[in-house]
């Protein structure tokens, strides 16, 4: 099967049978119709186009609207993505919800990281920072040295230095599934995935 669209609604802890607390992340997943059916005579490649959401009706464009209306869609979704057809046999409009997942199975969630803007070497790699005392004020969150002088005569490439930290992509892999609410279309899964509240994640499945 080829995965889903979703979004992060946020992290909660239930229960198990044992009666220990288990921490969740709680996933709005689909129901996502077959937008596009891609194939290699065609395309190049195979592969389904997925939907998810729904575009408000004053802010629907012609191309948009045009390619949901190709699929049988009443609707534009909000987000379009594409996953491996994994030869499943598809149709357009054809909706998948989170009733393809099993609790107990694994999931992999791609998503997001939260944005933290310019960050210094600290925050960004754990740095421990310089001293504290003996005139060290100048250089307690500084990331000291960063090369040799004379040879090489540059700073080598790599090196850990303060920058932009966050939203990048990344993928939490294999989640167990710890529960479905197929009426709400929830997923729960056990542990964090990355982004925060209302964040758009793909959920593809896992070993």
């Amino acid at each position: 099967m080829p995965g889903l669209i979703g979004r992060k609604i946020g992290m909660t802890q239930i229960f198990d049978d044992d009666g220990r607390a288990v921490g969740v992340t709680v996933l709005e997943v689909g129901p996502c119709p077959v937008v596009q059916i891609k194939t290699a005579e065609h395309d190049g490649y195979d592969a389904v186009q997925l939907g998810f959401d729904r575009v408000k009706e004053r802010n629907v464009r012609k191309p948009g609207a045009g390619h949901a209306a190709r699929a049988g869609l009443d609707h534009v979704p909000r987000v379009l993505a594409e996953f491996d057809l994994g030869g499943e046999d598809l149709e357009l409009g054809q909706e998948l919800t989170v009733e393809m997942f099993d609790v107990g199975s694994r999931v992999n969630v791609t998503g997001a990281t939260k944005g933290r803007g310019f960050q210094g070497v600290v925050k960004r790699h754990g740095f421990a920072g310089g001293r504290g005392s003996h005139g060290g004020s100048s250089v307690l969150r500084g990331p000291g040295s960063i090369g040799a002088g004379t040879d090489p005569s540059r700073v080598i490439k790599g090196r850990k230095m303060a920058g932009r930290m966050g939203g990048t992509q990344r993928m939490a892999m294999s989640r167990k599934v710890i529960g479905i609410d197929a009426d709400r279309n929830l997923l729960l899964v056990r542990g964090s995935v990355p982004g925060g509240r209302n964040n758009i994640v793909m959920v593809r499945p896992g070993r």
